[in-house]
Order: C-alpha cells, then structure tokens, then sequence
C-alpha cells in the first residue's frame, strides 16, 4: 500500500490483523451524509466504525445535489421575492450575475473537495478507506482502493449500506449518444446552454427548469403526464405550472421523447407525438436507481441491482443473522437527505443497543424505529412558488380509507401574505384525521412557504390536538397565521 493509502486508511479504533486485514464493530459502505451520520452514532455508542467511499466523502448532496442546486436556486427565488415588493421592484428587474451565482455554487459545493469532511471524520474517530466495498458474504467487506491494494474487513456486529441512488436513464434509443444531463451535470454546469430539454416533470425538473430558465436558458419540459409534481397535491402543481411559464419555459405535457442524437454540437430529439425538437442540451431527470449493481448483493443472497428492503430498525429483510443494514435512499422509504439522516441517526442508535445488549424500543415513535418515514415526512420545492409538504395527501387518504376531513385556504387572504409581497398567489391545505382529531398531513405553495413546513412537522409527528393547535398562537402578521385560518375554517 502507497504511503496515501495508509494515511487515508489511518487505524486509530481497529483490531489490526495487518496492513490488509481489518476487523471492525461497525463498517458503513458510503460517506454520504446518511453514512457518515451512521457511522458518528455507532462510534459515540463506543463501536470501533470503519467508513468507504469511492468518491468524495459528502456525498450526492453536499456535490451534486442538494447544496449546488439550491445555490443556484437561492437567487432565483429571492429576486422573484424582491420583485414583489414596492421600491425593490425596478433594483431587480435585469437579468441575473450568471457568473456570481456559478461562483456562489462553487464555493457551496467546497470547489468539489472534500477536505473538511474528512477533518470532521477524523474528529469524531471514524476511519476511512478511499475505494469500492463489496460483500463478499456475512459481515465480510473488501475494498479495492484506487492503487490497486485490496482492504478485508470483518465486522463484528453490523455492515451498514448506505450507496444513495443513482440516475435511472430511460431507455430512449440514442440517449447513450448524446452524453445526456442527469442532475448532476445539471448542479454544475459551468454555463448555461441557449436551449436547454428537460424530461420529466418531478422534482428535479421543475427546480432545474427553474434555475436555468432564470440563467438564460430557453427551457422546454417534455411531461409524459398531464401535469407536474404528480405525487403533491393538485393545487401544488398547477400553481408551479403558473409560475414556470410566467418566467418563459416551456411546458408540453403529454409528452417525451422516443429517439434522439447529437448532431453539429445539438441534440435532435424526436417526440411521441411525431414532432422534433432541437436544443443543445438536454437533462434526463426521469427518476432515481439504487446504487446497488456492484456491491457483492449476491455474495449475502440478494439480487444485485435492487432496492434493499428493510424493517422499521432497518435491518435488511432475507439476510440471516441481523447483521445486515441499510439506511437513506437506497431503500426507497423516503429518498431526501434529511429522512435519510433521521434514519441514520436511529440505525446508528439501534446497532449500539444491540451490540450493547441494551433493549431495543421499537414501538411506533421509539428510539430505535423510524415512524416518519411513513408519517411524516417534510419536503421543500424550491421553485417560484415554493411547495412545502408533510405527512399525506389527499390522494393518499383515500387510499388508506381513513377518516379525513380536508381543509382548505387561500393564502392570499393572510395578512403576511399581503407584506410579502404584491399580487401574493398561494394555497394551504390541512388534513384532519376526524377520528383522532390531529392533523394527517399539510401541504403549502406559494413564496416562503417552505419557512412554514417545520410547523406542519411538529404538528403532524406529534400528533398534537387540534383542542391544544387551537392555542398555539400564530405572530401577527406573518405566513404562520394560515394555522389560524385552517383551525378557524375547520370550526366553521
């Protein structure tokens, strides 16, 4: 092994057997923020923990996620805000400092290094090996490092997968010759093309659409669907679609794309509908795919490729002894950075208990078990206007045949709306389970909402009385007084 490998692969909490062969309480594969936070809450249980990457320790959301796309969104949304707002209106009407806000991406991003992330590692005595871990059967890993060596690592009590997701590419003929945006060459282009395809109409696709339209870009959204954000409520995604083609994209829906190839520098796409499309690029944002293919799945008895299903402690279903975890995306319960890291922190938990033969509380809302991730689960848009939401949908209800009562509000009519801004568009709706008499689920669109979704959560995760939300007195004026509004609405 290089003198870099040994310093990357520092020992300060293993039992060495030598340079090649390890022997850990804990090895967490993947050093994205779900596997990292695994990785602190076994150590601080006093667990020996061993981390793998192959790419930089952070992961998808501190790089090419979460925090270089809503970098850029961050001056979108704030000037939509300002040119609401009499005196602000004519400062912010000209085009955006493409170049400044590409800068400020940058430096969110850390410049694309991990360096500080590794400090933190360091800090709360986790090692790291830099390479690819695989399986190679029950509590057994190998990694294969970048020079070459190979690591073997035995676990004495837990192995946590924590690989995230990958893009799942559509197989439209020809994608694989046009060199393609996924989301990650969305977050960090370093210009904005003239035209800019976007296919899909999820998450991705709108705040996408919305940064780079507001960058330059000509955008064009190709919806297999008759409309955007098909799994929010109704309301949420029509007024998204309002705000998208105010800003100039444009929206086809019931629409996509079935052949495509790159010709003299742009895309030629072919449509379902027989028309052509021409743009220079083009983003594939059509959903996620477990980060499972190379793994060693088949080495424990399971199918390379696949979502790993797990039980409420996240112990992996069909391997024999327990000893098998995985935690964040690529178990599909609730794929975001915050739900993945709420259940890092009770896996982390949870293999301490255990490997401390200390009881395990496992009932709904327990230490050691993940009950929002069915429950309530928060969620941001960061468009123009913003989506925020927690707990169920409507849609949801009626699938669960619970008994719910909806709710519903202009937010327009709230006085801090009318501080927000000029020509303030937005809507709320509660809903009430009527047997219990707490809230089921909310969901917000309109500016700033995304401010108000923590409220939603506590009230929704707490299962707190509508007799009791009833005192909770909201500041005047604020966004925060539409609870007001929806419990009065509610009592008629």
């Amino acid at each position: 092994m290089t003198n870099e490998t040994v310093r990357n692969t520092a020992v300060t909490n293993a039992a060495v057997t030598n340079e090649t062969t390890r022997t850990y309480d804990v090895i967490v594969i993947g050093a994205g923020p779900v596997g990292e936070n695994v990785a602190e809450r076994a150590r601080s249980a006093g667990l020996s923990t061993v981390i793998i990457e192959r790419d930089l320790i952070g992961g998808e959301c501190s790089f090419w996620a979460c925090d270089p796309s809503k970098a850029l969104l961050r001056p979108v949304v704030a000037r939509a805000d300002a040119s609401r707002v009499p005196g602000l209106d004519p400062a912010v009407a000209g085009p955006l400092d493409v170049e400044a806000v590409l800068a400020h991406r940058d430096k969110m991003s850390s410049y694309w290094k991990d360096e500080d992330q590794v400090d933190w590692l360091n800090s709360v005595n986790v090692d790291l090996i830099r390479g690819h871990g695989r399986l190679t059967g029950p509590k057994q890993v190998a990694v294969q490092t970048p020079e070459g060596d190979t690591v073997h690592l035995t676990a004495r009590h837990a192995v946590a997968v924590s690989t995230g997701t990958r893009a799942a590419l559509p197989p439209i003929p020809g994608y694989d010759t046009v060199r393609p945006w996924t989301s990650r060459e969305a977050t960090t282009a370093t210009k904005a093309p003239g035209r800019l395809a976007i296919v899909g109409g999820g998450v991705v696709a709108v705040e996408m659409a919305t940064a780079w339209q507001a960058l330059g870009s000509q955008v064009t959204m190709l919806v297999l669907e008759n409309g955007i954000l098909e799994r929010m409520e109704p309301f949420a995604g029509d007024l998204v679609t309002e705000g998208l083609l105010e800003a100039g994209v444009d929206i086809r829906f019931n629409t996509t794309a079935t052949s495509m190839t790159r010709e003299d520098g742009e895309v030629r796409i072919t449509l379902s509908d027989g028309g052509q499309l021409a743009t220079d690029e083009i983003l594939l944002a059509t959903g996620r795919a477990p980060q499972t293919r190379d793994i060693g799945l088949e080495s424990v008895g399971l199918t390379p490729g696949d979502w790993l299903t797990v039980d409420d402690t996240f112990r992996v279903t069909g391997v024999d002894g327990g000893w098998l975890y995985a935690v964040g995306d690529v178990n599909r319960r609730a794929l975001m950075t915050h739900q993945g890291k709420y259940q890092a922190r009770i896996a982390g938990a949870v293999i301490g208990a255990r490997a401390n033969s200390e009881q395990v509380d496992d009932a709904p809302w327990g230490a050691h078990v993940a009950t929002a991730d069915t429950a309530a689960v928060p969620q941001v848009i960061f468009t123009t206007p913003e989506v925020a939401s927690v707990g169920l949908t409507s849609r949801e209800i009626e699938q669960s045949g619970r008994r719910i009562k909806v709710v519903d509000y202009n937010l327009a009519h709230v006085a801090g709306a009318h501080q927000y801004g000029e020509d303030y568009r937005g809507h709320a709706r509660m809903l009430i389970d009527t047997d219990r008499g707490t809230v089921a689920g909310v969901t917000f669109a309109g500016p700033g909402v995304g401010e108000l979704v923590h409220s939603a959560t506590i009230a929704v995760a707490g299962e707190v009385p509508l007799d009791r939300l009833w005192h909770a007195v909201p500041a005047f004026p604020t966004l925060g007084e539409i609870w007001l509004r929806l419990l009065e609405t509610h009592r008629g």
